[in-house]
């Protein structure tokens, strides 16, 4: 598949560019993109819920009543997790949800999610580009020159430009990535892609 490349105001420089068959030709894994996105979303997750049990609630450790003849069950302290203010019973304690997914099965997964987007005509490749200073209206026209201002767009730079990424912080839609930055969740989350064109040679690394 060839793309035209266009410059940062949305017009075509006369040149296109092929995208690699072995990441944007593969028919779509769905249970291996399924996988990456469990393996992003739970490596993500902070771990620190903590709920009292009735060793740690402060209070007496008296019996508040006699074991027998009550017609009640029976309870030890007022720490019991039956009363109000009691301990919880398995509450959550601080974990970690990480998990591990194999390297191949990760890198199917970004292939697959980008001959997705591929196949849906959902990238757009742009010729390399910086701002001279940080400004947001600067990303806010270009976005609005590549006709994607209401999309949900991610730029994939080839290295980091801290122009442009203090120019994008503030706009809600947007997301600047390097390449070596791309995961299966944000391919999926964004509507439109948008490549510089040394990202696509570096991609494949």
């Amino acid at each position: 598949m060839k793309l035209p490349v266009l410059n940062i105001k949305g017009k075509s420089t006369g040149r296109e560019v092929s995208l690699d068959k072995s990441i944007f030709g593969l028919e779509v894994h769905e249970h291996a993109i399924y996988l990456a996105i469990k393996h992003f979303r739970a490596n993500n997750r902070q771990g620190t819920s903590k709920a009292k049990e009735r060793g740690e609630i402060t209070g007496s450790t008296r019996k508040i009543k006699k074991q027998k003849g009550t017609g009640t069950a029976r309870a030890g302290s007022i720490k019991n997790p039956l009363f109000k203010g009691g301990g919880r019973i398995f509450g959550p304690k601080p974990r970690s949800y990480e998990t591990k997914l194999n390297k191949k099965v990760k890198n199917l997964a970004q292939f697959s999610a980008l001959s997705g987007k591929a196949k849906e005509k959902s990238i757009v490749v742009v010729e390399d580009f910086d701002f001279n200073e940080p400004k947001t209206k600067n990303y806010t026209n270009f976005l609005l020159n590549l006709g994607l201002s209401e999309e949900k767009t991610m730029l994939v730079l080839s290295d980091r430009k801290e122009n442009i990424s203090l120019s994008s912080r503030n706009l809600p839609k947007t997301n600047v990535v390097v390449t070596n930055e791309l995961n299966t969740y944000d391919i999926l989350n964004s509507s439109k892609l948008i490549f510089v064109e040394s990202a696509l040679k570096n991609i494949k690394k």
